[in-house]
């Protein structure tokens, strides 16, 4: 296994540095690496875009996440919360749904865009002029126990000159203690105020007809679990779906550089084949990566773990031991791809001898030349059996029809 991971690497190389058996130049080969680099940055590029062409779980459920919060907040004060998200315009309008779902694929759920609706229609001027007002109040409380701390501070210094008898003249503080405790109690009773008055503009925010059927739909548990199952579903299942429709993005890039780089071949376009097979690698090299990254986080990832936990409880590391025998596979399996499609001599050898060409360098040659005048290569080896000669990489001797040794190059 390892020589035969060895010839591949060696070929590998061989392939990408050499037209018609002849090494590139440095020039050329910096030319060749440049227009390599800008096209991956583009095959990434272009992966990034049609992975974001279907919606994503929260483009799918925009609601979800505003809405889970809701449920999962015990404060007193959380209808006030998410109704003040409406207020503040923090919201994202029907017809952006809209355009959102023109522009990708997939659907977004109807009972977020009944959510949105509902939310903006709270976003009134009325209920504006309340919000502002309770912000208003809240502003002042915030200036008021602020004055309070500073007070606070000078009266306690105050005290403590006192009870060193310091005379008042010679005081660091401009508030004397009375006068501080005076002017404490009048802004708590201002705070004191201020907060009831906050209170009934709440209460008379929460009780608008427009509030009241907003909440009222926020409370139905049938229309929030149909939303998490929804949201939970697609979060299964956006990662496989991203790397389908990155497939879809790579494998006719792969299918039409492999059919360019075998039609070079048999033709003996040398560069042409050597452009071709540096295409033909910049568009596995993503390839890979997405086949490792969908092992990940993909479907079949998911399923072991659920199939794991079921098994095997808290043992999720065993995991761990199946893609260390799982992905050595999957390497072994696409070094044998390269080796019968891409790599294999035996196929280009029969094309070749067919065309009358050289088996190496793939340039028209005469049937009885023994060497290729345009490469040097030989074309005939010694049959073991009856002494004649025959093709090279040909599985069968020409004249006794005996088995040959393919390996012989």
């Amino acid at each position: 296994m390892f020589r035969k991971i060895r010839n591949f690497i060696d070929l590998f190389f061989t392939k990408s540095r050499n037209i018609n058996n002849e090494p590139v130049n440095k020039v050329s080969l910096t030319v060749i690496i440049i227009i390599d680099l800008f096209i991956l940055i583009n095959v990434f590029s272009g992966l990034d875009s049609i992975s974001r062409w279907y919606l994503s779980p929260n483009q799918a459920y925009p609601c979800y996440t505003s809405w889970q919060n809701y449920q999962q907040n015990n404060n007193q004060d959380r209808d006030f919360l998410i109704v003040s998200e409406a207020l503040n315009n923090n919201l994202n309008l029907p017809s952006s749904y809209q355009e959102s779902s023109q522009k990708n694929l997939g659907k977004i759920s109807s009972i977020c865009v009944n959510f949105s609706s509902l939310k903006e229609q709270i976003n009134k001027p009325n209920n504006k002029v309340i919000f502002t007002s309770i912000e208003d109040k809240q502003r002042q409380i915030t200036s008021l126990q602020g004055k309070n701390k500073n007070i606070r501070s000078q009266y306690d210094s105050t005290l403590l000159e006192k009870i060193a008898g310091q005379p008042n003249n010679l005081s660091i503080n401009q508030v004397e203690a009375q006068k501080a405790r005076l002017e404490l109690d009048k802004n708590n009773l201002n705070i004191s105020n201020l907060q009831g008055e906050i209170k009934d503009l709440k209460q008379q925010l929460l009780t608008t007809p427009e509030t009241v059927k907003f909440i009222s739909f926020l409370n139905s548990d049938t229309n929030f679990n149909e939303v998490k199952k929804g949201y939970d579903k697609a979060l299964f299942w956006y990662p496989s779906i991203q790397i389908i429709f990155q497939l879809i993005f790579l494998l006719p890039l792969i299918c039409i550089s492999l059919f360019v780089h075998k039609f070079a071949i048999e033709k003996g376009y040398g560069l042409l084949s050597l452009m071709s097979w540096h295409l033909l690698v910049i568009f596995f090299i993503p390839l890979l990566i997405k086949i490792f990254e969908f092992l990940q986080i993909g479907v079949i990832f998911k399923s072991l773990l659920d199939i794991i936990t079921i098994i095997f409880g808290g043992l999720v590391f065993l995991i761990n031991y199946l893609y260390i025998f799982i992905i050595p596979a999957i390497g072994f399996a696409i070094i044998k791809f390269f080796q019968q499609i891409v790599f294999n001599p035996q196929n280009q050898a029969s094309k070749r001898v067919e065309k009358s060409r050289c088996l190496s360098c793939g340039k028209k040659i005469h049937h009885d030349h023994l060497h290729c005048p345009h490469c040097g290569y030989s074309q005939y080896v010694e049959c073991h059996h009856c002494h004649n000669l025959t093709y090279k990489l040909m599985p069968y001797c020409s004249h006794c029809g005996t088995i040959q040794n393919t390996n012989i190059s």
